[in-house]
């Protein structure tokens, strides 16, 4: 047993040391790593995320949201009717494509502004904190929330071409 305890790490160690885990985005999916990342990842969000939001989802606040979605959300993330981008397409995991989803407008609002506010490690999805403010964050968070009873203003703002 004792044996076990020490032998097992010690393989898995040498394993991680001399590079046999796939690290390329085309590689393999390494056992077990969608499970653990998964879990660990909607654990914390579920543990961290706000419970209300700080704002409502007001025409003027999902307009102000569209408009950062627009800026900072379009390569990864797409638009409505758009196909995915080269830039997401090259990604693991894959970023979701908020408006090719068969059921839209049911994520919980603090959980948006968790991700959106603190990124989630090696994914791709950056922490806009430092680029947002709080007020910015709790918009494009209820954009994304509501995108399936969106205004038609806001649609509009997402045809535009970003700026």
């Amino acid at each position: 047993m004792l044996i076990g305890w020490i032998v097992l790490p010690v393989i898995g160690l040498l394993y991680l040391r001399f590079g046999y885990v796939p690290v390329a985005v085309n590689g393999p999916v390494i056992p077990f790593e969608e499970l653990l990342a998964g879990a660990a990842v909607q654990a914390r969000i579920a543990r961290e995320a706000p419970v209300k939001a700080a704002i409502p989802p007001s025409e003027e606040n999902l307009l102000a949201g569209a408009k950062i979605y627009r800026d900072h959300c379009v390569e990864c993330h797409g638009l409505p009717g758009a196909t995915a981008s080269a830039t997401s397409k090259g990604m693991f995991p894959a970023p979701p494509q908020f408006f090719e989803q068969k059921v839209l407008g049911n994520d919980p609002v603090g959980q948006n502004y968790w991700i959106a506010a603190n990124g989630i490690r090696l994914s791709g999805m950056p922490g806009y904190r430092q680029s947002l403010n709080d007020q910015e964050l709790w918009q494009v968070s209820q954009f994304l929330s509501n995108r399936g009873n969106l205004p038609a203003r806001a649609k509009e703002l997402l045809a535009e071409a970003p700026k």
